[in-house]
């Protein structure tokens, strides 16, 4: 090989580093303007509440103190990291605060996927692949922690399923990932759950003599692994508390993200798993046994919650890169003479006029554009009249709990399903669904409700309208609030 075809390959290699650069800047714009949808999930108002607090206090909760339901219940955090992030992000910047933050959090996911196939499959694919799954990760973009542990899971699969095709284990400088994957967010356990597959993987294909050794040496990564998800400020309840959302059982099928997928309609999702299935048949692709229960595991997961579709979409491109590498092998390099600046010098500058560009578009952007939050989650005129009035227990909508938690109002319920339980809230939903509208009575009795607060196009408002003993006193196009006959304000005309 001559020295300038060498230098040749050694050039574009350091140069593909620009790809992911500009996959992430992209990716990063185009959240950046389409900011506003970021911000459609009440669950984010007391994300950046129990962030504040952490940072006001210097301490982690332990019990509830934001509902007078479970005031004094256990409960922990298992995204407190990010929380605290939000929470900083949106006292320096208001809501562009945490716009900018989930925005940074895609671009780093594409640019380190894009990084990890790239060492596999050409960059055309690899773009198109993170196009994909950007497309069908859209409908879980909020600003809350899951978009900042998303990196952090592409970035911990990736090196492992590299081990796995190079039949060796991962290396324990890997393991910090996880320490940081359990305090950013509770979904860890899915990296946790994901060794024991890919392992299998490295010792199929591992020679007959290693295998055993090979297997040891995952188990102790693997035990090491679950360590270092234990190393956050409440150490081992990390991992209770993150397993705790999939008690809830009849609850989960009524929690948008956490119902299962519905084919009722085409969606991204479903194109992907024909598109899969289409690939199979026509290219022939043939995968090992490891890789295919990865490929089912992390279908099964998507399909059973819709939360799961970014797993599936960032992750199955990483178990299929190296089978699809082979199946499309690279053209071979292009033999021109070497350039007179040094490639890495290049790399860096251009990196560096990326990053400069992106914060520069930031900044123009943020001047004449004002990030708010979605109304439909907001009931600010029902809320200041709520206050106005001095009632103490308000019997709130689920989606208005992060709100009220927002304006310091004790709630009846919120986000935090766990901390309630399964049958709490779905007696809730039964009873202001219409399911079981004979609850909604002996609730209101058994937690001494001074007001209600229900979203104004659900059935609740119409059950208390022909309730004895209470009164409809106001009425927009996002809430309704009915009071008790003798409570204050029970005079005031609707709205």
């Amino acid at each position: 090989m001559s020295l300038s075809f060498a230098n040749s390959i050694a050039m574009q290699s350091r140069a593909r580093a620009l790809l992911p650069l500009c996959v992430g800047a992209g990716t990063y714009l185009f959240f950046l303007f389409v900011g506003d949808t970021l911000l459609q999930d009440s669950d984010s108002f007391w994300q950046i509440k129990i962030g504040q607090w952490i940072l006001d206090h210097g301490a982690l909760p332990y019990t509830d103190f934001y509902s007078f339901t479970r005031p004094g219940e256990s409960w922990i955090s298992t995204s407190w990291l990010s929380q605290v992030l939000f929470a900083f992000s949106y006292a320096q910047w208001g809501w562009a605060g945490p716009v900018i933050l989930t925005a940074t959090g895609m671009a780093l996911t594409a640019a380190v996927f894009v990084y990890l196939l790239d060492a596999q499959i050409e960059a055309p694919r690899a773009v198109l692949f993170a196009m994909l799954a950007l497309l069908l990760s859209i409908h879980h973009v909020l600003a809350r922690p899951h978009i900042l542990a998303l990196p952090v899971m592409v970035a911990w699969v990736g090196p492992l399923m590299a081990a796995a095709d190079r039949r060796s284990a991962p290396s324990w400088y890997w393991l910090p990932l996880m320490a940081l994957w359990a305090n950013l967010h509770g979904g860890f356990v899915l990296g946790l759950a994901l060794i024991g597959p890919i392992s299998l993987e490295a010792v199929e294909h591992a020679e007959k003599g290693q295998r055993l050794k090979l297997f040891m040496r995952w188990v102790l990564f693997g035990v090491g692994a679950l360590i270092a998800a234990c190393c956050t400020p409440y150490g081992w309840r990390t991992l209770m508390g993150a397993t705790n959302i999939l008690s809830l059982g009849e609850l989960l099928t009524l929690i948008f993200e956490w119902m299962p997928a519905n084919f009722a309609t085409f969606t991204g999702f479903e194109g992907a798993l024909l598109g899969l299935i289409a690939l199979g048949y026509y290219r022939g692709l043939v995968l090992s046994a490891p890789r295919i229960f990865l490929i089912l595991f992390l279908t099964w997961s998507a399909l059973t919650h819709v939360r799961n579709i970014e797993a599936f979409a960032f992750l199955v491109p990483l178990v299929l890169a190296k089978p699809l590498g082979e199946m499309f092998p690279r053209p071979p390099a292009d033999a021109a003479g070497a350039d007179r600046w040094p490639a890495r010098y290049v790399t860096a500058l251009g990196a560096l006029m990326i990053v400069a560009a992106s914060w520069t578009s930031t900044s123009l952007y943020m001047g004449h554009h004002r990030f708010t939050f979605t109304m439909t989650q907001t009931p600010v005129a029902a809320v200041d009249l709520l206050e106005k009035l001095g009632v103490q227990r308000i019997f709130n909508a689920y989606q208005f709990g992060g709100y009220l938690i927002s304006r310091d109002v004790p709630v009846y319920v919120d986000g935090r399903a766990e901390l309630y339980g399964e049958k709490f809230v779905m007696d809730f939903f039964k009873a202001t669904e219409g399911k079981k509208p004979e609850l909604l009575p002996r609730l209101l009795d058994q937690y001494k409700i001074d007001a209600t607060l229900l979203v104004a196009d659900a059935p609740g408002p119409q059950i208390l309208d022909q309730l004895k003993g209470w009164k409809r006193i106001y009425t927009d196009d996002i809430a309704v609030i009915h009071v008790r006959d003798n409570a204050d304000g029970a005079a005031l005309p609707s709205k």
